[in-house]
């Protein structure tokens, strides 16, 4: 997955992509209550909504306010440099705006490796009625460029069935220094927990629930130990590869569906990701 991003600072004005700079307008169907979302730039019809769809905007002002909103919460020096880079599905009916902040940083050691670590948010936006508008926040790792979301399964979960607010989003901002802080210091733990001795293999079957991709996942994890050592950050970066490349790269290929909807996969992968590392067994290896 390329890193074409653009970088900004404090006050940069937001600049959308062609391809997602468009107006909706809604044109009546042939059965009663539903209506077509067209995009007004190429006349194409993105999608299907029910005449209770009241959440109707283009992606620009709802990107636009979530970059607005971190240059009025965050200080000038958490946002110099930030990289933003964006991503479309569904022919554009979904956009995904993905920016890391390479001045807030952290570094995670292990006995054999050394990675620093940027915050990162992820804004999601739909016009089709397919797509729960949100922000989330999480970390990326410097050395593989491997992203994920952080936070509960469950409260993911519930927060991807949640509209974006505004004042929501604020005080999610204030705390972020201190979530990014707290999810750092729980990898670092990770780092500091040997696997020596766990039957990774099983763990993985239990926790997957596929023993085809707990078998690919395990070859992942020990590729992984070749540079991080027997750990479980070495467990969590094989999921966060998992989620962060879909090639030759790990054997985790993607059917090519032709649906345009390799970017909406990629983010769900995190998802799961993030249900693996709370699943009891996982967090059993924690447990000093």
């Amino acid at each position: 997955m390329p890193l074409d991003f653009t970088n900004y600072n404090k006050g940069t004005k937001l600049e959308i992509p062609e391809n997602l700079d468009f107006n909706i307008e809604l044109e009546p169907t042939r059965m009663n209550g539903k209506f077509y979302v067209i995009n007004d730039a190429t006349e194409e019809v993105l999608g299907i909504v029910g005449n209770n769809y009241n959440t109707l905007a283009s992606h620009k002002p709802m990107l636009t306010t979530v970059w607005d909103t971190m240059c009025e919460e965050l200080t000038e020096d958490d946002l110099e440099g930030a990289n933003i880079k964006f991503r479309s599905a569904r022919n554009n009916a979904f956009a995904m705006m993905d920016i890391t902040l390479p001045n807030v940083t952290s570094y995670i050691n292990t006995d054999k490796h050394e990675t620093k670590m940027f915050q990162r948010f992820v804004a999601l936006h739909g016009v089709d009625g397919m797509c729960s508008n949100q922000v989330f926040h999480g970390l990326i790792d410097d050395f593989c460029t491997n992203g994920m979301v952080t936070g509960e399964h469950d409260h993911i979960r519930r927060k991807n069935t949640t509209n974006f607010t505004l004042a929501e989003f604020q005080r999610e901002l204030r705390q972020s220094r201190n979530a990014f802080d707290e999810s750092v210091g729980r990898i670092q733990k990770m780092a500091d927990t040997s696997t020596v001795g766990v039957d990774v293999k099983a763990l993985l079957e239990k926790v997957i629930k596929s023993d085809r991709k707990a078998e690919k996942m395990y070859n992942l994890y020990n590729s992984e130990t070749t540079t991080r050592g027997r750990n479980v950050f070495s467990l969590m970066s094989a999921f966060t590869n998992y989620s962060t490349y879909a090639d030759d790269r790990n054997g985790f290929n993607l059917r090519n569906t032709g649906n345009d909807t390799n970017v909406v996969s990629m983010f769900a992968r995190e998802h799961e990701v993030s249900k693996w590392m709370t699943a009891p067994e996982f967090k059993e290896l924690m447990v000093a």
